[in-house]
């Protein structure tokens, strides 16, 4: 039997050069099965993918593959199809590596997401390094799993948490940035691409003016990783983490990149199988690293689904794809622009394809409500930003958030529902 990941559709078209494909998004469309399914009769608009992505078809066939087929316990096994579960579950880890542009496949830790990695690093860093009267620095548009893991560890050892403040258009205020370093800043967490202003931040210099202070940096990539190209090595970032359902993969599974002269100061996260060199009880010795970190049986599916969607992206990924989401973006907004009392919350002059906005008389959640009536998902809420909200006074807001596979119907689809929200509240 063979292990090997799914090789992923080749996209149709290339350009007269021969050199690489044309983005196709019809064809692009033809590899999510999701998307020919109705919603309340209607065609389906989904337009929730800051929350998570929608999966090809050679995502869903390669874990349901290992599943019918492939189904062993990685690590520990002597048999033929242990050995190759584990191999497949270590392709993966190479899988990501090459995703990021690490230098060491040992540099990737998995996760079951952004969230987890962000507590480990946490709790595992901020244990050995952190201590009572420290800053850590955070920024005003961050998601609250890159807040509440660092107000436990601020509870634990009486550290306290500086914020880079935000301008109305949700841009960082990057000279405030700098002003908050102290001799007591021991670490800043910053994400790449907020999910609910879409604003894409300067993280390269953030990290620059952050080392320059002697001062190490994770990057929160759980928005950037499918709409941006990531390099780690570049970026210089320290810690970078990402989710597989954002980017296309399973749900359950995250990788965690850590600069190896991190990882190996830093103590394990959590004790169980698979992370041990030896154990008595009197000592236990833990396992290099990325072992160390990832205790007990993995999300091997997880996986090997990752992997599949890693390699999926590599092959759409490119400028024609970057170039297809800026043109969604700029005809959404325009569109959109059409119905009377609407605003746009979000409005930085770096951004990717995030919409939140608000209509005048209208609470998001009754949009949200009706747009679905009308085959449209959204996302309406805080979007787990409370901080952001209260910042630009407002309770919530309605999100469009738009992926390579959309395309301007699922646009026109969104002005019709909004048009029926406004009848509505007419």
């Amino acid at each position: 039997m063979s292990m090997a990941t799914a090789k992923p559709p080749a996209v149709a078209g290339t350009r007269p050069d021969g050199a690489r494909p044309v983005f196709n998004g019809e064809k692009i469309r033809a590899d999510f099965p999701i998307l020919t399914t109705l919603c309340h009769g209607k065609r389906l608009a989904y337009l929730d993918n800051a929350a998570t992505s929608q999966k090809p078809r050679c995502v869903i066939d390669a874990v349901t593959r290992y599943y019918q087929s492939q189904n062993a316990n990685i690590h520990r096994g002597v048999y033929s199809l242990s050995e190759e579960a584990t191999g497949a579950y270590e392709a993966g880890r190479e899988a990501a590596r090459r995703f990021l542009h690490a230098r060491d496949a040992r540099e990737i830790i998995f996760v079951r997401g952004t969230t987890e990695a962000i507590n480990l690093v946490a709790s595992a860093y901020g244990q050995r390094n952190i201590a009572a009267g420290d800053d850590i620095i955070l920024s005003a548009m961050e998601h609250h799993s890159n807040i509440v893991p660092w107000q436990l560890l601020c509870e634990r050892t009486g550290a306290h948490l500086r914020v880079i403040p935000m301008n109305d258009r949700g841009e960082l205020c990057m000279d405030a940035y700098e002003k908050l370093f102290g001799p007591r800043t021991r670490f800043v967490s910053v994400v790449h691409v907020s999910n609910s202003l879409g604003t894409v931040n300067p993280v390269k210099e953030i990290v620059r003016i952050a080392h320059s202070h002697g001062v190490p940096v994770m990057l929160d990539g759980a928005q950037a990783a499918w709409h941006l190209p990531i390099n780690v090595q570049e970026l210089d970032c320290d810690f970078y983490a990402f989710s597989g359902h954002k980017t296309c993969g399973p749900t359950g599974i995250g990788v965690l990149y850590g600069k190896l002269n991190f990882l190996e100061k830093m103590p394990p996260y959590q004790g169980g199988g698979d992370m041990i060199a030896s154990v008595t009880f009197e000592k236990t010795t833990y396992a290099d690293v990325p072992h160390r970190f990832e205790a007990g049986t993995p999300n091997i599916a997880g996986v090997i689904g990752l992997h599949a969607a890693l390699d999926y992206l590599a092959a759409v990924e490119g400028p024609e794809m970057l170039a297809h989401e800026r043109d969604l973006l700029a005809y959404a907004q325009q569109r959109m622009a059409e119905a009377p009392g609407l605003r746009i919350v979000g409005t930085a002059a770096d951004k990717i394809s995030v919409i939140s906005f608000v209509l005048e008389h209208v609470h998001p959640h009754d949009i949200g409500t009706i747009l679905d009536g009308e085959g449209v998902a959204v996302r309406t809420g805080h979007h787990c930003c409370q901080p952001v909200m209260d910042r630009l006074a407002i309770p919530a807001t309605a999100r469009a958030s738009l992926a390579f596979y959309n395309n301007q119907a699922d646009v026109d689809q969104l002005v019709a529902g909004l048009r029926r929200v406004l009848e509505v509240f007419a």
